[in-house]
């Protein structure tokens, strides 16, 4: 199917504002910070979401095969890890080079799946922005080394997701989603409220929770659950690699977090790099939605 399509078009339209709710979503979960902690946020975001997420996918109907329960598992703590690494990375890193850093793990499994010359191109590309944003020797705008190591653990979780989640939601599709989120809730919430204590039983700030659960995991699940069957993988992963630049305009507008010119050309090449080796790869493989 051609993606100039009525029929296409549409879902594309749909992915589109799946993105740009996860990112406001982002840095709306960031504002809330100063009164729950990142720790805390996360608690918000995976306690409520889950709760959303089972109400829409109904997992109770599943049935769990034996030897599908240790890539559930996987798959459920590499999402609640990248959650809270990420969230850790936005105390310190702007939205924008977060995403960005945070994006190097699926570029790089996206990238290991093919040995042709032009791959390396889109390496020495990304390489290139990562060596502009993380802190190594150079002042690209004083980002601070602990919260560039979260955004990549994020990464790195983010890549195990997408490999775990291939292989668990296969069998038990949209369903998965809202088991791995149960079981990234159990480990990760009890960390969120021991760190954030009493400040979770403020009720005024349940309104915004709520707001980031939607944002960040109802609305953009939904959307990119009914969009996945209709558009090329490959339209999705060159749509997927625009997040960095809209997270920076997020930040942007939201946060009134500013880049500094290296950090955008960093950005952009890592944006290049992510679009690139998603124009030029021999096979379309899927890419699981971020959570």
């Amino acid at each position: 199917m051609s993606t100039n399509t009525p029929a296409t078009l549409l879902p594309i339209c749909g992915l589109l504002i799946a993105i740009v709710s996860t990112q406001v979503g982002a840095s709306l979960a960031k504002s809330l910070f100063p009164l729950v902690g990142a720790e805390g946020i996360t608690t918000l975001r995976l306690s409520i979401g889950t709760l959303i997420m089972f109400i829409i996918f109904r997992p109770w109907r599943m049935r769990l095969s034996v030897g599908n329960r240790l890539p559930l598992l996987i798959y459920g703590l590499s999402l609640g890890a990248m959650n809270y690494l990420f969230y850790l990375s936005l105390r310190t890193v702007p939205l924008g080079i977060a995403v960005a850093l945070e994006f190097t793990g699926p570029l790089t499994l996206a990238m290991c799946s093919s040995r042709r010359p032009v791959d390396f191109i889109w390496v020495m590309l990304a390489v290139t922005g990562l060596g502009f944003l993380l802190p190594l020797g150079h002042n690209v705008g004083a980002i601070d080394p602990l919260g560039a190591a979260c955004a990549l653990g994020a990464g790195t979780c983010w890549a195990i997701y997408i490999i775990s989640g291939q292989k668990a939601g296969g069998n038990h599709g949209p369903g998965t989603a809202a088991i791995g989120s149960l079981i990234a809730a159990a480990v990760f919430c009890p960390i969120g409220a021991w760190h954030a204590g009493s400040a979770l039983l403020n009720v005024d700030i349940l309104p915004l929770a709520l707001a980031v659960a939607v944002l960040s995991t109802a609305l953009p699940y939904s959307l990119e659950i009914i969009a996945l069957p209709k558009i090329p993988a490959r339209t999705f992963g060159t749509l997927m690699s625009l997040e960095p630049a809209l997270a920076a305009l997020s930040g942007m507008v939201f946060l009134n977090e500013h880049l500094t010119p290296v950090q955008w050309a960093a950005l952009a090449a890592i944006i290049i790099a992510s679009i690139g080796a998603t124009l030029t790869l021999k096979t379309q493989t899927r890419i699981e939605p971020l959570s």
